[in-house]
């Protein structure tokens, strides 16, 4: 079998790394003290990374440090001597240093991240070093150089966002261009604080010495806590939609876990027909909160599965739905996929159409036993032309079929 893409990655990563260390043993570590003080910096911003939903930089403070220390030509306004090899060798060294601790809380690094840090560093460096030792830059003054460091920075960030989307579309299967949007609308967030980070302290330090470096750091580290307390209400947000999603199985009218397991491949389907991350969010909690009007019926639905119900049934029922979800006041969005979901596939909006067909798939596949799935799947594709969407049918057909570990991880770490 060929390699896949991530294995290939990786391996280019250990290899850079592997030179880049043997190099910086052969010659020695050029500039010592600034190489210490840009060391405990990555270190100290992977003491404070924090990982989760949501979270596409989880150490800001030690990839800004990294990269200004890949664009660093001064210091106080003595040049630097260190090069390519040797930023790659401290930048590796301090980032596995400071994840020792993550790492005892059972908490360690994923590869993904670390070849990411490692390659974008690698390239950032080779681009800049080389070319400051032999005086390339020294026209570049003021603003001039600045500048130049932040368009050096910038195609760092664009790179990284490239290799992230490969990363995961290796790994998991899911469409490349989707990603690649997904991780380009992630720049101007954090990354670009990164990036501004970086150069500031690059120029700080060239200017004023290694003691730029705390300085530098305060903005981002407040940043980054603005960053958790916002992630933190998502989370808390969508906890409770989906505790109010459960309040149809508590009260016995839908199978436990009915409606995480529809939310959870709902976005599976979402992510393989090209759906945003924004468009997700809503898929997610339309599906989480899809069998909330069963609350308004006196007479149970028998195992709560509603696809086999008579379609103006269907459609009372959805209607009761979005009643009650416009009343929690969540996105209206939300709302209507919710009350739209049993009218006819060529006038539901797309989330509409995911969540119809997933419903159906989980409810035939759990009356069908053993055999169920399979046999779910071939009648959701026979009735496909009239009563579910044929593009929707074939999405979640190669989502089942996908048996990926990084698309059971994915699934794994939403619930």
């Amino acid at each position: 079998m060929r390699p896949r893409l991530h294995t290939v990655v990786h391996l280019c990563a250990a290899v850079l790394a592997a030179g880049s260390l043997a190099m910086t043993l052969h010659d020695g570590i050029e500039d010592r003290g600034t190489a210490l003080a840009f060391g405990t910096l990555v270190a100290v911003g992977e003491l404070t990374r924090r990982g989760g939903r949501g979270i596409r930089e989880a150490a800001p403070l030690a990839a800004a440090g990294s990269l200004a220390y890949a664009l660093l030509g001064e210091t106080a306004g003595h040049g630097t001597h260190h090069g390519a090899a040797q930023v790659v060798t401290v930048v590796l060294a301090a980032s596995l240093l400071g994840s020792v601790p993550h790492v005892g809380r059972g908490d360690g690094p994923a590869l993904d991240p670390v070849t990411r840090r490692v390659l974008t560093v690698g390239f950032v460096a080779v681009c800049f070093q080389p070319l400051h030792a032999r005086g390339a830059f020294d026209d570049f003054s003021g603003p001039s150089h600045a500048l130049l460091l932040l368009v050096l920075l910038s195609l760092t960030a664009l790179c990284d966002a490239v290799l992230a989307a490969a990363l995961s579309h290796s790994r998991t299967g899911w469409p490349f261009p989707p990603l690649l949007r997904d991780e380009l609308r992630a720049v101007p967030g954090i990354g670009a604080a990164v990036v501004a980070t970086g150069a500031v302290m690059a120029l700080g330090v060239a200017v004023v010495g290694l003691w730029a470096l705390p300085v530098f750091s305060v903005p981002l580290l407040l940043a980054q806590l603005s960053h958790r307390r916002y992630t933190a209400v998502r989370a808390t947000y969508r906890q409770t939609i989906a505790s109010l999603a459960r309040a149809t199985e508590i009260a016995g009218y839908t199978p436990h876990g009915h409606s995480r397991r529809v939310a959870a491949l709902s976005q599976a389907v979402g992510r393989d027909l090209g759906l945003t991350e924004p468009e997700l969010t809503v898929l997610e909690y339309a599906a989480l909160m899809h069998d909330i009007g069963q609350l308004s019926l006196v007479d149970p639905v028998p195992a709560g599965a509603t696809a086999e119900l008579p379609v103006t049934e269907q459609r009372r029922i959805a209607l009761l739905g979005g009643a009650v979800v416009r009343q929690t006041g969540v996105d209206p969005r939300v709302a209507v996929i919710v009350e739209r979901q049993a009218d006819p596939h060529h006038e539901q909006p797309p989330a509409a159409r995911i969540v119809r067909a997933v419903n159906a798939y989980d409810e035939k596949s759990r009356e069908g036993g053993p055999g169920g799935p399979l046999t779910a799947l071939e009648e959701l594709r026979l009735k496909a032309a009239g009563e579910y969407a044929p593009e929707v049918v074939e999405a979640l057909a190669r989502v089942l079929s996908r048996n990926t570990e990084g698309a059971r991880e994915q699934v794994d770490r939403s619930w």
